[in-house]
């Protein structure tokens, strides 16, 4: 059986309001973050990943050996959710996770330019041909 453990932070990172969406399967954790503007509501946070679930992009997966955690009692269980919700910080995996797809997408968008400008110098080179020799041909 595959076990999913998601956590959603919401947090200030001036001058917006950021959620950190962490998704751990087996032993790989994905990221996605979102911008929020001003501060999100509970129900608002909700109806927006509701809402906007198909168009997140999560980072690709990293290794991940985080500690695997037997079933707490209510108030050990309590402990964790008020730690975690007083923590203010976002794990360094996820921060990995998110330099990772950055750097993906800029080397993406790198080639998608370089390419463009290949073209653009082709064509620019076959059009100077074809004036040199409409000019050779007494045109």
């Amino acid at each position: 059986m595959q076990r999913t453990q998601s956590t959603l932070t919401v947090f200030f990172e001036d001058p917006f309001w950021v959620g950190m969406y962490e998704r751990v399967t087996e032993d790989t954790l994905t990221v996605c973050k979102i911008t929020f503007g001003a501060e999100p509501k509970d129900y608002e946070v909700y109806s927006f990943l509701l809402e906007n679930w198909h168009l997140l992009r999560f980072s690709p997966p990293v290794p991940y050996t985080g500690q695997q955690s037997a079933a707490l009692g209510y108030k050990r269980m309590q402990r964790f959710v008020r730690r975690q919700t007083n923590a203010p910080y976002t794990g360094t995996k996820s921060q990995q996770a998110l330099k990772l797809q950055h750097a993906e997408v800029k080397a993406a968008h790198k080639a998608k330019t370089r390419a463009q400008r290949d073209a653009e110098r082709l064509r620019q080179f076959a059009l100077k041909q074809q004036k040199r020799k409409d000019k050779h041909k007494g045109h």
